[in-house]
């Protein structure tokens, strides 16, 4: 009876007013997605969009903000009510595609569509949505990370951005801000224990040999980078560090530190750019000078990888027992822009400040004039399609995969005690490769 009741709430969200009734003739699609606030009315009209594009599905989309969309999804299932289709951005598609919990893509297209499919996706895309050779996932948007640098503070101290890690270390060491008592009230950079992701592919490292079903997390490039983060602890010390990025949480309503001026140079993805604009639009409406800003691919050290980093992104899936997965199929075709719709993919992702996930999309006249309208964003779309943006290991246990690697940087950066870069990462590689390890042993190859 409880399982029941929880696939009432969950299947019926109030979501049955006059606009969300599929009219006659039509096969609904049921679209559950994470988004709010202004995204929300971004979904709402590409959902419109595509109602209004052909007259055989009815996408009707369901908000399931906050956590534990999975177990949702997972009662839905069991219960023989789940949505056509639902969208993602946590690293689940293995063990969700072992649990049988989703289609494969060949499931609802024809081999020559999927073969299309893959070869019209960046290299980024397609690896995020691929499982043991087979597409499970469409991606429809992809985040990527850069170095944003404050171009009137570099400017004022004579430097340009980086492009080697020689250069970065020094133009943080300029830019770092001391006061008399010996505090920093400004960082030039300061490595952050989530990016190890990032600069872990920069310095030329892998963190999973997917044909030899191994973790290589303590191979060289990424103990490198992992010395390289802890050279900035080394300077500054353990407490400093970890009372300084204390501070960024508590800037009020997650602000971009860099805004706050807290930094000189700082790391972060593409939805950084509406905060810069938006600050900048604000100088200029109060009379103030204007703060110039600007972005830059990571540097790599010598024998790195050149304009690359980690990458992840929102996609689609398809749950088993879905009632319409053709017109599930339809709609994430229209959102990514596969199959004719690119001129549609370039409209959604200019209003959601979103990646596209082909080039077919971003080279669409509408888009490239955006990107002449937003230098900076223009970057990361350059970037997105990059052979050398890498997402997480799509392997059963990747989300523990990518927390056990936070964890043993964070400890890196912020314990006092922990001291050595290729034991830390050497124990956490222990402790995943054992969990991949039982993870194979109930689900045999």
């Amino acid at each position: 009876m409880l399982l029941g009741l929880g696939l009432v709430v969950v299947s019926s969200s109030g979501m049955h007013d006059g606009r969300n009734i599929a009219p006659d003739g039509r096969k609904e699609v049921v679209f559950w997605h994470f988004w709010g606030g202004a995204d929300r009315d971004v979904v709402e009209d590409v959902v419109a969009r595509f109602n209004s594009h052909q007259s055989e599905h009815f996408v009707r989309a369901v908000a399931m903000p906050g956590n534990n969309l999975d177990m949702k999804l997972f009662m839905a299932i069991a219960g023989g009510d789940p949505p056509d289709v639902i969208n993602q951005d946590d690293p689940i598609v293995a063990d969700w595609a072992e649990r049988g919990a989703i289609l494969s893509l060949d499931e609802v297209a024809s081999p020559q569509e999927i073969e299309t499919l893959r070869n019209w996706l960046v290299p980024a895309a397609r690896g995020l949505g691929t499982y043991r050779g087979k597409m499970f996932a469409l991606c429809n948007g992809l985040d990527i990370r850069a170095l944003y640098y404050n171009k009137t503070l570099l400017d004022q101290h004579g430097l340009r951005p980086p492009t080697s890690i020689e250069e970065l270390d020094e133009v943080a060491k300029v830019t770092t801000l001391v006061n008399a008592a010996g505090q920093v009230e400004r960082f030039g950079y300061l490595p952050d224990a989530r990016r190890l992701w990032a600069w872990g592919i920069v310095f030329g490292g892998d963190f999973y040999d997917t044909s030899a079903g191994q973790v290589t997390l303590a191979s060289k490039p990424i103990v490198a980078a992992l010395d390289w983060m802890m050279s900035y602890r080394t300077r500054y010390g353990t407490a400093a560090l970890a009372a300084y990025r204390q501070g960024d949480q508590s800037l009020p309503g997650k602000a971009f530190p860099l805004l706050a001026g807290r930094y000189a140079l700082v790391m972060d993805g593409q939805w950084r750019v509406r905060d810069i604009v938006a600050a900048e639009a604000a100088q200029r409406r109060a009379g103030h000078e204007v703060t110039e800003y600007g972005v830059c691919s990571l540097p790599s050290p010598p024998g790195g990888r050149d304009n690359a980093g980690w990458v992840n992104g929102n996609f689609f899936l398809v749950p088993r027992g879905s009632s319409n997965p053709m017109g599930a199929w339809e709609f994430m075709k229209f959102w990514s822009g596969f199959g004719g719709h690119e001129q549609d993919a370039a409209e959604t992702c200019i209003a959601g400040g979103w990646i596209p996930v082909s080039e077919a999309v971003s080279h669409q006249p509408t888009f490239q004039t955006h990107l002449q309208q937003q230098p900076l964003f223009a970057t990361f779309v350059e970037l997105a399609a990059s052979s050398s943006q890498v997402p997480t290991p799509v392997i059963p246990g990747a989300a523990f995969f990518q927390r056990t690697v936070n964890d043993a940087a964070a400890s890196a950066l912020y314990v006092e005690e922990a001291v050595d870069a290729e034991q830390l990462l050497k124990q956490a590689s222990t402790r995943i490769q054992d969990r991949l390890e039982r993870a194979r042993v109930r689900t045999p190859q």
